[in-house]
């Protein structure tokens, strides 16, 4: 970990004032958050738009970067990992919005950057109705494509009901907390919490010692809606924060699916409604969601893999798949967009590519979306 730009992401995260935009704006111009920090007094030289508030905070840094270190020093001492916007580890999908955290704190054995990351919200005062639907979703979801990352917020109703069913499919899944990761609210949650340690994981952008104020639950839904592939809103009344979720999740160009509920039912309304403006996909099932997202080739390999279809000796490969083993041969351990480079196969044909090379046992996906070739 290096030191130094952690330390100095974490300050600037104190003295943004949650202005992340043009915290991105900064760190997009100068690089770095140590080079933010080193050019700390004309900063307006080389971003006009930077806000005369955040240009005045920086240059009295010197308490946030004492702050950040002591908070570095609790988590370096409590397992929790700190992963700074450039760090390979960082959710890649969350990065890519404008509003990203510098930080986030983790403390889990999830992969946030694997291959499928799906979100689950709703309402807290959830009816049987949408207990129902959420299980039996995660459930045939965990048939269909078993390595699915989780994600939800750890708050009652829908988030827990989540949370718990894929633990008890055997799938990850990660809670984004609005508060640090010294406590846990709710505290009837703990348990569970506990198991998702083992099973998933914690994620937050809140330090030690901060309150879980509403505004913070607000905040958290972005992370939310920005480290996944799709947001799925089980059920919600007409306002609510899975509402919010859903809408931020659209903004940042992810796939929406809502469960559709009787007119009459106070949390169908919100749900409802989205699909009536054209906001989220209508959803039945973990079948429609799997064929709608295209990861059918997901659900393919799994029903090979567990019927034990073995590895083809000498396989007579195409042209195309043999370029991807000619790329990897030369740099094993690469990422889909990356190979597409390598191999000069678009990306809609290279999916189809790696799928069937896979099924061969030519090749393995790991971790990050990383394609192995197999000696």
């Amino acid at each position: 970990m290096p030191y130094r730009e952690t330390l100095n992401a974490m300050a600037l995260t104190r003295v943004s004032h949650f202005n992340l935009a043009v915290m991105h704006q900064l760190y997009n111009a100068l690089g770095s958050a140590t080079a933010i920090v080193d050019n700390k007094d004309c900063l307006r030289d080389v971003c006009p738009e930077c806000p005369q508030r955040i240009a005045d905070s920086l240059r009295r840094i010197d308490d946030a970067l004492i702050r950040a270190q002591a908070e570095l020093e609790y988590n370096i001492s409590h397992g929790i990992e700190t992963l700074h916007i450039g760090d390979s580890r960082y959710p890649q999908r969350l990065k890519e919005c404008d509003d990203a955290p510098l930080v986030l704190f983790y403390k889990g054995n999830a992969d946030l950057n694997t291959a499928r990351i799906i979100n689950i919200v709703g309402t807290r005062k959830c009816t049987p109705y949408g207990q129902d639907v959420t299980e039996r979703f995660v459930s045939r979801l965990r048939e269909l494509c078993p390595r699915v990352l989780i994600v939800s917020g750890l708050a009652y109703g829908i988030d827990i009901i989540a949370h718990k069913a894929a633990l008890r499919n055997s799938m990850d899944t990660v809670g984004v907390l609005a508060h640090g990761l010294d406590t846990l609210y709710p505290s009837r949650h703990s348990e569970t919490a506990r198991q998702m340690l083992e099973h998933g994981g914690l994620l937050t952008e809140f330090f030690t010692n901060s309150n879980a104020d509403k505004v913070n639950f607000v905040r958290r839904n972005r992370i939310v809606a920005g480290m996944s592939d799709a947001t799925v809103l089980i059920e919600s009344a007409a306002h609510g924060g899975g509402l919010i979720t859903a809408r931020l999740a659209m903004d940042y160009n992810r796939s929406v699916f809502a469960v559709p509920g009787r007119t009459v039912d106070t949390y169908s309304e919100g749900c409802n409604n989205l699909i009536r403006d054209n906001v989220a996909a209508l959803m039945n099932s973990a079948d429609d969601f799997v064929q709608a997202m295209g990861w059918q080739d997901d659900a393919l390999l799994h029903a090979a893999q567990s019927q034990g279809i073995e590895r083809t000796l000498f396989p007579e490969l195409s042209p195309d798949e043999q370029r991807v083993v000619d790329a990897l041969r030369k740099e094993n351990n690469q990422q889909i967009n990356m190979l597409a480079v390598t191999s000069g196969i678009a990306i809609n044909r290279l999916t189809a590519v790696l799928f069937t090379l896979e099924m061969n046992g030519i090749i393995r996906s790991q971790a990050g979306g990383i394609y192995h070739l197999i000696d």
